[in-house]
């Protein structure tokens, strides 16, 4: 692993997630030349200021020009537009991935451009990240011991998917595979919707008149379940959209067993508490512990 060398790479998107990957691979002296490719010049400058890359500009065909590896991190609702920018300019020699949380809606964006999915293209999701957004929020170690799922389809090139995954895995990760609908399923879950919840309980606060206050007063917990609400409302909203299918049942599962716990808490019902509050506290400690 420790041979492994990305001559070019260039991020389209150099944001948190763009940039903790270039941080990762030039960490470990698995890339040369990182070009980083943005509409905002402003933006770019500071990455480059910042020895997150070494080249910016904001023409897409300069910034591929010879590029091993493209990675898309735009939020989801710009995929698109990046994949039909790249249709007509893209070499077969170079390897596409992204970093999109929604695969099912990569994967139809990817369709819809190219009629096909692209034998060159690798579809794949780092589970990681923070609360802050931007490429001064980008960490060398944000993927170490963390997973990154490939949901590579039955056309992909097998040489395409090993640099791929090597490249994630000399960042530190765990590289699985999984299809994509699972992985929907599964994202929807276990970060969708704690993000919505996050989102919906403070926007809930936020509006009461005695706001001020309990904003005040809010202690650790109240801290530590709503962090992940000062993420990236676009990214969120992109997400949102892309996955409703999956986080809409996830919803109405959560919803459905809120009103459970509603009326135990109406009517005092200290079983229904006790046998609710002893299954999730040992749930999450043999999962999460």
């Amino acid at each position: 692993m420790s041979q492994f060398k990305i001559n070019k790479l260039c991020i389209v998107g150099v944001g948190s997630m763009g940039g903790s990957l270039a941080r990762a691979l030039r960490k470990n002296d698995a890339v040369t030349t990182i070009v980083g490719y943005g509409r905002n010049l402003k933006r770019l400058e500071v990455a480059k200021a910042l020895g997150v890359v070494n080249e910016i500009t904001t023409e897409l065909s300069e910034a591929i020009n010879n590029a091993d590896v493209i990675v898309v991190a735009t939020p989801l609702g710009a995929m698109q537009d990046i994949f039909m920018a790249l249709k007509d300019i893209i070499s077969s020699e170079s390897i596409i991935t992204d970093v999109g949380s929604a695969k099912q809606f990569v994967i139809d964006a990817a369709k819809n451009v190219f009629g096909e999915i692209p034998t060159n293209f690798v579809p794949a999701h780092p589970i990681a990240g923070t609360e802050k957004s931007g490429v001064e929020s980008a960490q060398a170690d944000l993927f170490e011991q963390r997973r990154v799922i490939l949901t590579t389809q039955t056309n992909t090139e097998a040489s395409a998917v090993k640099t791929i995954r090597t490249m994630w895995q000399t960042c530190g990760a765990n590289v699985v595979d999984m299809q994509v609908e699972h992985h929907d399923e599964v994202l929807a879950a276990t970060s969708h919707l704690p993000h919505m919840l996050a989102y919906s309980l403070v926007d809930t606060l936020a509006r009461m008149d005695d706001q001020q206050e309990i904003f005040e007063y809010a202690a650790g917990g109240f801290r530590d379940f709503t962090r992940i609400a000062s993420s990236d409302p676009q990214m969120w909203h992109d997400i949102c959209v892309a996955n409703r299918e999956q986080l809409v049942k996830m919803l109405h599962a959560f919803n459905d067993d809120l009103q459970q716990l509603t009326r135990a808490v109406e009517k005092a019902d200290s079983g229904y508490l006790k046998d609710t509050f002893t299954r999730a506290k040992q749930a999450r400690d043999k999962f999460c512990g």
